[in-house]
C-alpha cells in the first residue's frame, strides 16, 4: 500500500483549511494510506470523518517521530520552506510534493503565491498528484454525540496573538446586547483565556462561561450545533465554515481574501475595515491591529442580526 505523509503541524484553523487539499491527495493516490503529521486532537477528528487514515502527532518544525521507513510520498502542506521541506527530506521519501524552494534544494514544485487564499493554495499543490478538490470540500459533519448548549450563540473573544484580539469591552457590549435580545450566549476560550472569558460573560446575567472547560471535541460539537458564532480571525471560525454554522468573523491584520470563509458565503459575514494607506499587518504582533481596532460593536451586531434572521441552520 502506498504511504502518503502530509505535513500540516499547525493549529486548528490551519488544519481545517487544509481539508480540501487532504481530500485531493486521497483522490489523487488511489488506495493509499494517508497520514497527517499534525495536531493529534484536531487530526483525530479528521480520522473519524475519513479525511485521513491516521495522525502522526507533530507540532511546528520539531523532528517527526516516523519509524515506518521512507514514505512513498511526502507532501508539505505546512509552508513554503526551507525548514518544512527539510523536515520531510530527512525521511528520504520516494517523492516530495511541495512548493519550489531553492534554499531547500527543491525546485520541482509550483511557485508560492503569498497573496493566494489559504484554501486555494493547498488545493493547487495537491493537484500535483492528480487529485481534484474545491472549496466545497471544506464541509464536514460535526462530531458525533450530544453537543453542549445546542442552539446557542457562541462568542469566542480570544486569539493566539494580540494583533487579532478585539478589545474585551467591545465584546462585552456585544454580549450584553445579545442577552437583551433574549438569546442564549456561551463564551468560549482556552485555559489561558479564562480571565478574558469570565470578563466577557459577566456582561449580563445568563451568559455561560465555558472558558478552559471544553475538549477539542466538545468545542467542535458546540460550534457544530450553534445558532451563530462570533469570533476574531482564529481557528474556531474554521469550524463554523466546516459545519455550516453561521458566523461573523472580525479580521485584522490578515484580510479575509486570504483567510476568510471560502464556501457558503451567505452564511458567513466578515468584518474588515481596511483603509487606503494602511501598513501591512503583523499576524503575530502583540498590539491590536489598526483595522481590528476600527471595528465597533455595531459593526458586529449588524451582520449578526442578519444571520440570526436566517432559518435555523441544518448542520451537515
Amino acid at each position: 500500500m502506498t504511504s502518503v505523509l502530509a505535513l500540516r503541524a499547525l493549529g486548528l484553523g490551519d488544519t481545517y483549511a487544509a481539508v480540501p487539499a487532504l481530500r485531493a491527495l486521497r483522490r489523487g493516490v488511489d488506495g493509499a494510506r494517508l497520514v497527517l503529521a499534525g495536531p493529534e486532537s484536531w487530526g483525530g477528528l479528521l480520522v473519524e470523518q475519513g479525511v485521513v487514515d491516521a495522525v502522526l502527532p507533530a507540532a511546528g518544525l520539531a523532528a517527526l517521530d516516523w519509524d515506518l521507513g521512507p514514505p512513498d510520498l511526502a507532501v508539505n502542506l505546512h509552508g513554503s520552506g526551507p525548514e518544512s521541506h527539510q523536515l520531510l527530506q530527512r525521511l528520504r521519501p520516494g517523492r516530495l510534493v511541495a512548493f519550489s524552494c531553492a534554499a531547500a534544494g527543491f525546485t520541482d514544485g509550483p511557485q508560492w503565491d503569498a497573496e493566494e487564499h489559504e484554501v486555494a493554495r493547498w488545493i493547487r499543490l495537491a493537484r500535483e498528484l492528480g487529485g481534484t478538490a474545491t472549496a466545497d470540500d471544506l464541509r464536514l459533519p460535526p462530531p458525533s454525540g450530544a453537543p453542549p448548549h445546542p442552539g446557542a450563540v457562541v462568542v469566542h473573544p480570544g486569539a493566539a496573538f494580540g494583533s487579532r484580539r478585539w478589545p474585551v469591552e467591545r465584546w462585552s457590549e456585544v454580549v450584553a446586547e445579545l442577552l437583551r435580545a433574549g438569546l442564549p450566549v456561551v463564551v468560549t476560550g482556552t485555559a489561558d483565556e479564562v480571565g478574558l472569558t469570565s470578563a466577557v460573560a459577566a456582561a449580563g446575567p445568563g451568559a455561560v462561561d465555558l472558558g478552559g472547560e471544553l475538549t477539542p471535541r466538545a468545542l467542535a460539537q458546540l460550534v457544530g450545533a450553534a445558532r451563530l458564532l462570533l469570533s476574531a480571525d482564529t481557528g474556531v471560525a474554521h469550524l463554523a465554515t466546516a459545519y455550516r454554522t453561521p458566523s461573523v468573523t472580525l479580521f485584522g491584520p490578515t484580510p479575509p481574501a486570504q483567510w476568510g470563509p471560502a464556501v457558503d458565503r451567505e452564511l458567513h459575514e466578515t468584518v474588515w475595515l481596511a483603509q487606503p494607506g494602511d501598513l501591512p499587518g503583523t499576524p503575530h504582533g502583540s498590539e491590536v491591529d489598526v483595522r481590528l481596532a476600527r471595528i465597533t460593536p455595531s459593526d458586529v451586531l449588524r451582520p449578526a442580526r442578519r444571520l440570526l434572521d436566517l432559518p435555523v441552520p441544518q448542520h451537515s
